[in-house]
């Protein structure tokens, strides 16, 4: 294989995001990007329902050959804690059910890994999207999380000795 699809997904039962980018070589190619958003007044097993139809849309519609998903961080709320895990237990599942090697990194690696500072805000990191891809037109939150997600494992790939490099 010339190159590498890669699927980020940056968990959440309100706003999941998700991105897809291709790695050839040196080249860093953005492919799509978007955020699931299942029905909040629904209940729980609908909405996880409504979370892995999609992210199984996205894997059928793009065909990934590696899916990357964000780790949980500690909240306050131990319920929403509780919820966010239940979404990333789907970003797990549907990537996994799909024959995918999935890789999983903490908000502070991705950060890192593509901006240069674990502390980089969500605007810092949407910049840095758009300049690693031009035209690709990421306005910020969840999809370009997801879209830094999926540079991070690639970037760990290349680290791993898969021959993959990461360049603007």
């Amino acid at each position: 294989m010339n190159g590498i699809r890669i699927l980020g997904l940056d968990p959440s039962l309100v706003a999941c995001g998700w991105g897809v980018v291709d790695i050839e070589g040196t080249k860093l190619r953005h492919v799509a990007h978007g955020v699931i958003r299942p029905n909040t007044k629904a209940a729980l097993p609908l909405r996880l329902r409504e979370l892995h139809e999609a992210i199984t849309d996205v894997i059928r519609i793009h065909d990934p050959n590696e899916a990357a998903v964000e780790e949980a961080f500690m909240k306050n709320n131990p319920s929403s804690a509780l919820k966010l895990g239940h979404a990333r237990a789907i970003c797990l599942l549907a990537p996994s059910l799909a024959g995918l090697g999935i890789g999983e990194y903490s908000p502070r690696s991705v950060k890192k890994s593509v901006v240069g500072t674990g502390a980089a805000d969500k605007s810092q990191v949407a910049h840095m999207m758009n300049v690693l891809m031009p035209g690709c037109g990421v306005k910020g939150g969840d999809a370009a999380d997801a879209l830094a997600i999926a540079i991070c494992h690639g970037h760990r790939l290349n680290a791993a000795g898969s021959g993959y490099r990461i360049s603007a």
